[in-house]
């Protein structure tokens, strides 16, 4: 009788909505430091990623007793590798969902995390780019700095200002509705810095900020309370790096309690946009306009556009007239980082879409935040 193979078994599980975990070696690695071969036999008899299995439910396919069953996904549940809900456990993903809580809880020893590090960076670069590619999943769309309303937007006085600026598209957002704020580490510039390769626009501690009840929880667990004033304070530290605030591609209060703060060599989304032009974030409604009777040609804007569209042509005229700083505009995401950087206010937001994101984004048949 062959030998089960409960690694592959559970790998097939992983499926949620488009997301999977493909079937290659550095996949296996992975689940083997993530489960050991008792933990990875009682997660065969979950249902898929999509569903939530009670106890009860697995003593009676495993015939393990419940007791025991608890105690292991508790252990797994403390280290991000699966899901609870209130009395339920589920699988989760790679990525989102493993990904995430692995390396926001750490529970795990350093040896592991920078073997699993290692793996994500493979992940990130070897299989999603032509996971996006297939898939055209787009799952993040980026907020507008904390200053846009008042001095990057360029409003067309005949039209309600208003009407132009819709307020879920600004971070502020956040500011105005809660009153609660944090941050975590960033876990793709994370994994950077387990692996020897870290972000040269920001360290990892600059990471993803959190309102309301997205705030509460984190701060429960060790993350610093913030003041308005802090949060602010913040999210413009994150602007003058150069970082874009991602947040889920919807309108629900989940783009509005969490913001991922992204850089383009490090974050799963970006990476495969800056690399390979495939999109996991939706371009706002905005394109930076430059004023070249402002602009110095200073190349702050080129140095700071995360998704690395800005040129400097240089002249060939005598007089230099022909010299000009421009903006690829197809490749464009509106995140308004160029604006936000430029010294000599050259730069302004115009608003080119009207497209208002989809009420609730979900992966199959969980939300982002169900996720990580």
């Amino acid at each position: 009788m062959p030998e089960i193979d409960y690694y592959e078994i559970v790998r097939q599980k992983l499926i949620l909505g488009p997301l999977y975990a493909p079937k290659h070696k550095k996949v296996y690695e992975l689940m083997k430091i993530l489960w050991s071969e008792e933990e990875v036999k009682i997660l065969s008899y979950f249902e898929n990623a999509d569903k939530y299995n009670t106890l009860r439910e697995l003593e009676k396919k495993s015939g393990i007793p419940k007791k025991e069953i608890k105690s292991v996904l508790e252990r797994l549940r403390s280290k991000g590798t699966i899901a609870k809900g209130v009395t339920k456990y589920s699988l989760i993903p790679l990525l989102p969902g493993i990904f995430e809580r692995y390396f926001i809880y750490r529970n795990d020893t350093e040896e592991n995390l920078k073997k699993v590090a290692e793996l994500y960076r493979w992940f990130f670069k070897s299989f999603f780019p032509s996971f996006l590619a297939e898939s055209k999943l787009k799952f993040f769309r980026p907020r507008l700095p904390v200053d846009a309303k008042e001095k990057l937007i360029e409003i067309d006085e005949s039209l309600d200002v208003e009407s132009q600026i819709l307020p879920l598209e600004l971070v502020s957002q956040l500011i105005d509705n809660y009153d609660m704020f944090t941050y975590i580490t960033c876990q793709c510039r994370l994994i950077g810095e387990y692996t020897g390769d870290p972000c040269e626009v920001a360290p990892a501690e600059m990471g993803c900020f959190l309102a309301g009840e997205g705030a509460r929880s984190a701060i429960e667990g060790g993350s610093p309370n913030l003041s308005k004033e802090e949060a602010i304070e913040y999210l413009r530290k994150t602007e003058k790096a150069g970082l874009i605030h991602s947040c889920v591609a919807d309108s629900s209060i989940e783009s509005s309690i969490f913001i991922c703060n992204c850089c383009s060599c490090h974050c799963g989304a970006l990476l495969p946009a800056r690399e390979n032009k495939h999109y996991a974030t939706l371009a706002s409604n905005y394109i930076p306009k430059i004023n070249d009777a402002l602009c110095t040609k200073c190349e702050i804007c080129l140095n700071k556009c995360p998704m690395g569209v800005i040129y400097h042509r240089l002249p060939n005229e005598p007089d230099s007239s022909d010299e000009q700083m421009f903006i690829n505009e197809e490749y464009c995401l509106g995140c308004g980082i160029c604006a936000t950087n430029c010294p000599n206010n050259a730069i302004k937001l115009v608003k080119v879409r009207d497209n208002i994101p989809t009420e609730k984004f979900k992966f199959g048949t969980k939300t982002f935040t169900e996720l990580v």
